[in-house]
């Protein structure tokens, strides 16, 4: 009897070696968002996004074998809120934050430099955090509004046959600390380029913006306009440009207010014809990471989910967790058990490099020092009841938005 239990004894031992070392441990990161606040249109769809990326990965066996566990907290787009849903993430040992919101990250800064935890800001919060040495717990991983108003005035200078000279430019933003941040950096290039611009602060909440419009199409009399809007404000200025007969394709919005819900918002399609706007992941469904997505759907016999048809918003929480889960990927590479640290995945970030995801993603390149990734974007434009894309992945005047960085960082 003891012979025996001696070899079941020997069986057991040889069979836990053969396992995966630390096999079941778990890596949890920390996801805020907005599905119940004032920016509940964008969290709907971007953080259903996020988890179905999170769920393909855990299908195909995890990272190295070890599973993600995306810890969502619905922080109703409040900063006492989402402060309390940082320390809740820290408790459950999460190694990544998935920021939601400008005045968030801002709050959180100090917060995640002190715990050494990676926050990323994707498309918001402060531009200046593009400086990795500066602030080397933030990570934009896309355009910071710095990136985007560059973009923004180069994109305007081809639309308008290559020179900006003598031309007015109108900038039309929510009059907020967020709308106001590109602004040093467009005076910069009217400066550079020879154009005139004027500033149209739309006051929160953002819905009444008549007069400023008028003043845009009838008294300014702008030949392009940049739009700088969130929330119900940019399906408002859809509806006033066309309401006053300014011609949409004389106007490219940030990334905030360039998503299907707010052509819908505006009426239509056909309300929204030759509108432009900026995005800083892919759009549309045709990407083989989203194919994949539908199939492990079906094959759970499930109907693929009704927020993939908003395709902006889908797509860039798909975006956020494919960076997410590379950046772990890489710290796993030097931790096989799995068991990384916040500090582990920062330094996951910073080898980030022409991870594309099948071009849902721009081919970035994370260093310890610029964390923002080349801030890339895309512009669209409303065609045919559709988005079509106007340009590849792009960047500009890059020497006045280093500038910029490097001016911050004197502060």
């Amino acid at each position: 009897m003891r012979q025996i239990l001696a070899i079941l004894i020997g069986v057991a031992l040889a069979a836990g070696s053969a396992m995966p070392a630390a096999a079941n441990h778990e890596i949890v990161i920390g996801l805020q968002c907005d599905r119940t606040g004032a920016t509940q249109t964008v969290g709907v769809n971007l953080c259903p996004g996020y988890h179905d990326y999170i769920r393909l990965v855990n299908a195909k066996g995890g990272v190295d074998g070890h599973k993600i566990r995306a810890v969502e907290i619905d922080h109703e787009y409040k900063v006492p809120q989402g402060m309390e849903a940082y320390e809740r993430h820290k408790k459950e040992g999460a190694v990544v934050i998935g920021v939601y919101g400008t005045p968030h990250i801002y709050a959180m800064t100090q917060k995640l430099t002190e715990d050494r935890i990676p926050g990323t800001s994707p498309g918001f919060g402060s531009a200046a955090a593009a400086d990795g040495q500066r602030y080397p717990y933030i990570f934009p991983i896309a355009a910071t509004y710095w990136s985007q108003g560059a973009a923004a005035v180069d994109f305007t200078k081809k639309q308008l046959g290559g020179s900006l000279k003598g031309k007015k430019i109108a900038y039309l933003f929510f009059d907020n600390p967020a709308g106001r941040e590109p602004i040093p950096v467009i005076e910069d290039l009217s400066a550079k380029e020879g154009f005139q611009l004027k500033t149209f602060a739309v006051p929160p909440p953002g819905v009444e913006m008549g007069a400023q419009v008028l003043d845009i199409a009838q008294r300014y009399h702008a030949d392009f306009v940049i739009a700088h809007l969130f929330g119900r404000s940019p399906s408002v200025s859809i509806k006033e440009l066309k309401r006053v007969g300014y011609p949409l394709r004389k106007v490219v919005s940030f990334v905030w207010g360039s998503a299907e819900a707010d052509i819908e918002a505006a009426g239509g399609w056909s309300v929204a014809e030759g509108y432009n706007v900026m995005q800083f992941a892919g759009v549309g469904t045709d990407y083989p990471v989203l194919n994949e997505i539908r199939e492990m759907y079906k094959k759970e016999g499930k109907e693929a989910p009704k927020e993939m048809a908003s395709t902006v918003y889908y797509n860039r929480g798909v975006l956020i967790a494919a960076l997410h889960v590379e950046a772990i990927r890489n710290a796993v590479k030097g931790k096989p058990d799995g068991k990384i640290t916040g500090e582990d995945v920062k330094k996951g970030f910073e080898q980030i490099n022409n991870f594309t995801l099948g071009g849902l993603v721009p081919p970035l390149k994370i260093t310890a020092t610029d964390h923002e990734g080349g801030g890339l974007v895309q512009i669209w434009q409303v065609k045919g009841g559709k988005f079509e894309k106007q340009t590849d992945w792009f960047h500009a005047y890059g020497d006045v938005v280093a500038k910029h960085v490097k001016d911050a960082a004197k502060k």
